[in-house]
């Protein structure tokens, strides 16, 4: 399906839709080969609550964005190499439905799709180009993930040290490691995580711990300069702020219509065809 569609016009349409979509926001995304497979909104688990995101799926890459105005505009560009990702389906919880989880070594998340066959159609395309890139590049899957982060709306107290109440002046903060939502002083830490930042983040108490333990039972020669302790607490030059850019409030006005994701497959590339010949026979 993909192979077919390398060359089509209507291919490199969509391509650059999407570019002007994104607009100077975005980073081009034409390249030789590129496909695009698919596209639809699904509902990302961002840290303060879910959030509708515009996802495009082609066939090296996953590219997702907040949505400005719905089809026409977005920014917040994300891109995600596919050779990356590792997908692991969610159980329905309550009003959680439909979900799974995108992991790469830098960063995990969760997000929904709107029915459980729209979920199968995501996975299912996303999973076949995964497969695809690893086959014809040889590599293996990565083995490390980032961890997922716990919403903050989860944890009304400190999932360390379990006392900790978070109000205004208690902030909660994020374990780079594990994903838990902590105060600061269960968060004092810093360690350089491989894959996630060359910099020290943050990281709780269990976790320092644990990475100390393991780089203790590692020879020295044999250890990664990646994951070297620092307890800059405090610091001016935290580089672990817990800001992230896909929690910016949505411009967008809240739309609840739906549409189906969009998957690109042969039946349109052969009407494109009979299309493109009946004009050269006119």
């Amino acid at each position: 399906m993909v192979d077919r569609l390398v060359n089509s016009e209507a291919n490199a349409r969509r391509i650059a839709m999407v570019e002007n979509c994104f607009g100077s926001s975005g980073q081009p995304l034409a390249e030789q080969g590129r496909v695009l497979v698919g596209e639809g909104v699904l509902t990302k688990m961002c840290r303060k609550k879910p959030k509708a995101r515009q996802f495009f799926l082609f066939n090296d890459i996953l590219v997702y964005g907040n949505i400005v105005i719905n089809k026409k505009k977005y920014n917040k560009q994300h891109v995600i190499p596919l050779e990356e990702v590792k997908l692991e389906s969610l159980k329905d919880e309550g009003q959680y439905r439909n979900g799974w989880l995108i992991r790469t070594a830098s960063k995990s998340f969760a997000v929904y799709a709107a029915t459980a066959t729209e979920k199968e159609e995501w996975m299912a395309h996303i999973e076949k180009c995964i497969e695809d890139l690893l086959r014809k590049s040889g590599k293996q899957p990565p083995s490390e993930h980032a961890a997922v982060w716990v919403p903050d709306n989860e944890a009304a107290i400190c999932m360390h040290c379990k006392k900790t109440q978070f109000t205004v002046l208690n902030r909660r903060h994020h374990c780079r490691k594990c994903g838990s939502v902590v105060c600061g002083p269960c968060s004092s830490k810093r360690w350089v995580l491989r894959g996630q930042s060359d910099k020290p983040l943050r990281v709780c108490l269990q976790c320092y711990d644990d990475l100390t333990r393991e780089r203790a039972r590692v020879p020295p020669l044999a250890q990664p300069a990646a994951h070297t302790p620092h307890t800059a607490a405090g610091s001016g030059g935290d580089s672990s702020a817990d800001d992230d850019s896909d929690d910016d409030d949505d411009r967008a006005p809240a739309d609840h219509s739906h549409d189906e994701p969009k998957f690109y497959g042969d039946g349109e590339k052969t009407e494109e065809t009979n299309n493109h010949s009946s004009k050269e026979t006119k």
